[in-house]
């Protein structure tokens, strides 16, 4: 175990062997470090915050400290970070509230760039791009693969859905469609985000397939629940557009468009 004399660690907190905790670190009590996460220096942990395997944690970020809402009182409620994600310069990520669940989740291979705020009771899935100076309010949904880039702002209780694009500067006042790329203020949709699907290597039938999906989603003039029924029939040719179905259902905000 590599611990810098000049940490404070709680008495309580539990260390893996092989983690490493960096000089004038600070770590609350009942918090978990997992095996090969470094804390490079001056980061705080807060209490009840647990951390997976194999995360980097730049200097002066702060995760685990007490939610950002006047209703709480100081309740027991959690942070759960998760494995291989890197959590650049200063950024703040916060635990739960009692009327939110209690927790704050970030799942796996995420990086958030320098100053992301995470606010209480989001949840973060995996192999995430948040860029510099992203703000994420409480309890907002961000599915996995999902890039968003500096300066965006999302209100709270908005869902960004699976492999959605922002770009930079975008507001978010409503609910993300998977696969969409959308920008501005007011933001809008500005189609698939193709490239990102070219990248992955998916083949072209599923990119036409998932293009035919966002028409009947984006261009078409029906009714939700009829769109959904047009898009279940797809969904044996091409399961990923079981996606635009989710988005449409969870949706408790309104697409943006």
């Amino acid at each position: 175990m590599n611990i810098h004399p000049t940490a404070i660690i709680d008495p309580s907190a539990q260390i893996a062997p092989s983690a490493q905790i960096g000089a004038y670190c600070i770590i609350g009590k009942n918090s978990i470090i997992g095996d090969d996460t470094i804390l490079k220096s001056h980061v705080v942990v807060g209490d009840n915050t647990t951390i997976g395997q194999r995360n980097e944690i730049y200097q002066f970020a702060s995760v685990g400290e007490v939610p950002q809402d006047l209703k709480f009182k100081g309740e027991e409620t959690y942070l759960q970070i998760g494995h291989d994600n890197r959590i650049r310069e200063s950024c703040t990520l916060h635990r739960g509230t009692a009327d939110g669940g209690g927790l704050t989740k970030v799942g796996n291979h995420n990086l958030l760039m320098a100053n992301v705020h995470i606010a209480h009771d989001c949840m973060v899935g995996d192999h995430n791009v948040l860029a510099n100076n992203v703000g994420v309010a409480g309890h907002t949904h961000v599915g996995n693969y999902v890039i968003i880039g500096g300066q965006s702002g999302i209100h709270q209780f908005c869902r960004i859905d699976d492999y959605a694009m922002l770009a930079g500067g975008s507001i978010i006042f409503k609910d993300v469609c998977a696969f969409t790329t959308v920008s501005g203020n007011p933001t809008k949709v500005h189609g698939l985000n193709k490239e990102g699907m070219r990248r992955k290597g998916w083949g072209s039938d599923t990119i036409r397939a998932l293009e035919e999906a966002y028409r009947l989603v984006f261009r078409s003039k029906m009714i939700k629940e009829d769109v959904i029924k047009e898009l279940q029939k797809m969904v044996a040719d091409e399961p990923k557009v079981q996606f635009f179905i989710d988005s449409l259902i969870n949706s408790k905000r309104g697409l943006i468009r």
